[in-house]
Order: structure tokens, then sequence, then C-alpha cells
């Protein structure tokens, strides 16, 4: 089994920034990717980021692009989303998510995921 754990949400200011953390625990040398995912009140779950484990590539949604970094530290077994230029639109609880066999976009192809944590961004 793997556990995800978020960490470093929190209300933030328009133009301001926020670092996400994922902590993996487990059987982590079975993860083949790490997703982030977002998830606003009244709205689907979307796809934000996608990095795989080894070697690294990474692919954004495209409202992330240009604004957020997916990356990964694999002695800390930790992957991480740095979130700049933050808008109001960025507000939702953000999860990571991990996939055993696949590196995808897509929410069923994740396998494991973590409990969310809470990112605000006040006008």
């Amino acid at each position: 089994q793997v556990q995800l754990v978020e960490s470093g949400g929190g209300m933030v200011q328009a133009g301001g920034s926020l670092r996400l953390s994922c902590a993996v625990s487990g059987r982590t040398f079975s993860i083949y990717a790490m997703g982030w995912f977002r998830q606003a009140p009244g709205k689907e779950r979307e796809f934000v980021a996608v990095i795989s484990w080894n070697p690294s590539r990474t692919t954004y949604a495209d409202s992330a692009k240009g604004r957020f970094t997916i990356s990964r530290d694999s002695a800390k077994n930790t992957v991480y989303l740095q979130m700049n230029s933050l808008e109001p639109d960025d507000t939702a609880v953000y999860y990571c998510a991990g996939s055993k066999s696949y590196y995808t976009v897509a929410s069923y192809g994740y396998d494991y995921w973590g409990q969310g944590t809470q990112v605000t961004v006040s006008s």
C-alpha cells in the first residue's frame, strides 16, 4: 500500500504563491507517476499537473502552465506543487494522487489519493 499526505495549503492573496507538498510512504517503488488534482465547490475534480517518477517528465493543465511547477524529490519521497501568480479561480481543495501504471491526466488512472489540502485565494 501507499500513503499520501498533503501539506502546505492555506489562504493567500491574489498574485501570491504557495508550495504544496505530498509525502509518499509505503510501497513507494510501485509508483509510476504522481499527479495533482483540484476540486472547487460545486465543480468536478480537475487535473492540474503530473510527473513521472523516473525518469522525470511533466505535463500541465492549460490553467497551470507558466504559473505552477510540479517536481519530486526521490530521496525524500515527496512531490511538490509550486504555485505562483495565484488567482481566486485557483481556490480549491488540492489532492495529490499516485498511479502504479499510468502517466495520465485522468483521475481514474490513479490508485492512491491523499486527503486534500485547502487553498484559498482572495481577491
